[in-house]
């Protein structure tokens, strides 16, 4: 069965994770990904091992697999001539090329937009930065945490407003521009396909995690409010959409209609608490088609709920109140989590073949009813297809000896 983009192919010049993220989907969804590496170390992430890494994988750790899956390597030195040379001529027979260095590298060695378009002029050309390519702070580098902290996504995590700023436990805006780069490539080609003209993407850490923090960024733009921190409590504001400590951990509910709350308390032995003025608003309660529960009282009721899950656990809770329609979780650890997800049939996960081993991952968050099975090739070796992707350009093997000699080019010794 074909996948969607079938017949793409794309020059992919970005590493580590929020480029190799964005070229992830494209490679998945059936387009040939040709991976642009220095020869010797190759990029970044492969010499990223981690607890666990067996040499089974070779020069490929999970991570970098899991991020290069489908991919081919090509090594080259773009600081050469003749390696930047074969860059612009991999470009001619592209349709897509994607970087992400600081604004300005890439211009150095005649690799930027403007260079590549006149080569390519269809071509859909994305730019994967930290600030974006223009504005007093384009040149700045940046990494996740330091965006988290720029942004104020920081300053919206934590318990109160006295605690210290906290950030998100993983990189959630290399991940996310990632993903949105793979969105606008996408649209870009589609518009491609129906005008015949190319694109530039400006897609940055910036934009990404105003993009997570969406609602929040859209209040403060058009009302000037700055988003309070709320802890562990839920969006909606409701006041049993929160994180509760049981006997056996910690509960997360989100009882956010009356309907949900009369439910809650029910089981809690609150119901009483459904016809309390004094703690909640009962006109807002009552009110034909619901909304959310507004308390009138909430430091009362936090006491009341927290005293009445402190003798309860939080597994029993968690089947009790879904049971009845009131989302709850047991807070969970990330790989208590996935062997549940698998055990329950919530996730399948994706393997892909990486030397002796198999490297699992949960896949691209989304399925495809009319799809295929996504391909398990693994990711590449470095310089695995340099000889054969450079052959496609009509160098002859004699050729490619000779780049190999000079160093503009590395070939896998496999």
């Amino acid at each position: 069965m074909s996948r969607p983009l079938d017949g793409v192919r794309v020059v992919d010049m970005s590493h580590v994770i929020a480029g190799p993220m964005a070229s992830l989907y494209l490679a998945q969804l059936g387009a040939e990904v040709v991976k642009i590496e220095p020869p010797g170390a190759g990029e970044v992430m492969r010499a990223s091992r981690t607890r666990g890494d067996g040499p089974e994988c070779g020069d490929t750790p999970a991570g970098f697999a899991a991020l290069n899956a489908g991919k081919q390597s090509v090594a080259v030195d773009i600081r050469t001539a003749e390696g930047a040379a074969i860059v612009r001529d991999l470009a001619r027979t592209a349709d897509v090329f994607i970087e992400n260095f600081r604004p300005g590298v890439v211009k150095r060695h005649g690799l930027d937009h403007a260079a590549i378009r006149e080569v390519k002029p269809d071509i859909v050309y994305c730019s994967i930065s930290g600030y974006g390519q223009s504005g007093d702070w384009a040149g700045r580098g940046a990494y996740d945490h330091v965006v988290q902290a720029l942004t104020g996504m920081m300053m919206m995590s934590g318990e109160n407003a006295e605690a210290p700023p906290s950030k998100v436990g993983f990189p959630v805006i290399d991940v996310a521009v990632g993903m949105l780069a793979a969105l606008g490539v996408t649209a870009a080609l589609r518009r491609r396909d129906l005008e015949g003209v190319g694109q530039y993407i400006d897609a940055s850490m910036v934009q990404a995690s105003l993009m997570l923090m969406y609602p929040n960024a859209s209040t403060y733009l058009t009302h000037g409010i700055e988003p309070q921190r709320v802890g562990n409590r839920g969006y909606t504001g409701s006041p049993t959409a929160d994180t509760y400590r049981c006997a056996d951990g910690w509960l997360a509910t989100a009882a956010n209609t009356p309907a949900q709350f009369r439910q809650l308390a029910r089981i809690l032995d609150l119901e009483w608490l459904c016809e309390d003025g004094e703690a909640i608003d009962l006109a807002a309660f009552r009110a034909p088609g619901g909304g959310f529960v507004v308390a009138r009282d909430l430091p009362r009721l936090q006491q009341l709920f927290c005293e009445a899950f402190a003798r309860r656990a939080a597994a029993d809770m968690e089947v009790r109140l879904n049971a009845v329609g009131v989302p709850a979780a047991r807070v969970r650890r990330l790989g208590e989590f996935l062997d549940e997800a698998q055990a329950t049939g919530t996730l399948t996960p994706v393997a892909y073949d990486q030397g002796d081993a198999k490297v699992r991952t949960p896949g691209l968050g989304f399925r495809y009813s009319e799809e295929g099975a996504w391909p398990s090739a693994g990711a590449p070796p470095l310089g695995g297809h340099t000889a054969s992707v450079l052959g496609t350009l009509g160098l002859p093997s004699e050729r490619i000896a000779e780049l190999q000699a000079a160093g503009a080019i590395g070939l896998s010794p496999r």
